[in-house]
């Protein structure tokens, strides 16, 4: 699989926030502060048509926040409850949540992006996860794969999808945090809306370090080609400008 100066590519760098970073963020990652330099090096490279920035942007009220839950079923990495779809009509189905301490409240320093990261050289910064009864892992679709404007625009301030068709990308770089949440469902959702898509190993961090291999699986399965920072399709992206 090979890309073409014909084909136009697109750099999603998924929520290099406070809260997700040392040393300390609420749900910080371990290592997260420390790939900025290679995602400023992706942020920098003349082969990217567009560069895309997101941010977990939450409500208080937020239903993946442990402290919104009674106990004993309100414990932080461990405890979960069911969360319904918020799409109308389709209020049956359900699926478990899992509960996380309160991380990137909107208009918090939590939710901003890490001064580390050259943020000026994007081209778009895109909050989600805005809708308090539902998660929204990917920038893509939400925790139930709503991905239809008039539902999803709750979750997500932008289309994403629909812009990168509207200026015709066909390729999807998708790195940050985490591998195995964020990162991982933005890329699986990106091959779904229908883009060839990589992840660059040395530009994303997992919140289970050990969870990589696994996670690299779930992704290849999904039809998303996990690459080194040293792949000729990386390297093909042209110089840092």
């Amino acid at each position: 699989m090979a890309i073409t100066g014909l084909t136009k590519s697109a750099l999603i760098v998924v929520d290099m926030q406070e809260d997700f970073c040392p040393p300390n963020g609420s749900l910080a990652v371990q290592g997260g502060r420390d790939i900025a330099s290679a995602i400023n090096s992706l942020l920098s490279k003349s082969g990217f048509d567009i560069l895309i920035l997101t941010q977990d942007y939450h409500p208080r009220d937020h239903i993946s926040f442990a402290r919104n839950h009674p106990e004993p079923n309100n414990k932080p990495f461990t405890s979960s409850i069911t969360m319904k779809n918020p799409a109308p009509g389709k209020e049956f189905e359900a699926k478990p949540q899992q509960l996380w301490p309160v991380h990137c409240v909107a208009d918090t320093p939590g939710a901003e992006i890490i001064p580390e990261i050259e943020a000026w050289k994007a081209n778009l910064v895109v909050q989600k996860g805005m809708h308090s009864q539902v998660e929204m892992y990917s920038v893509f679709a939400d925790a139930f794969g709503n991905r239809d404007p008039g539902i999803n625009m709750q979750s997500v301030s932008m289309d994403v999808a629909a812009t990168l068709r509207e200026r015709g990308i066909i390729d999807v770089f998708v790195v940050g945090l985490a591998g195995d949440y964020c990162v991982k469902c933005t890329a699986i959702d990106a091959v779904k809306a229908g883009f060839r898509t990589w992840v660059i190993e040395e530009a994303t961090r997992c919140v289970v370090p050990d969870a990589w291999d696994a996670v690299k699986g779930e992704l290849e399965a999904a039809g998303v080609s996990v690459v080194s920072w040293w792949d000729p399709i990386v390297q093909g992206l042209g110089p840092c400008l």
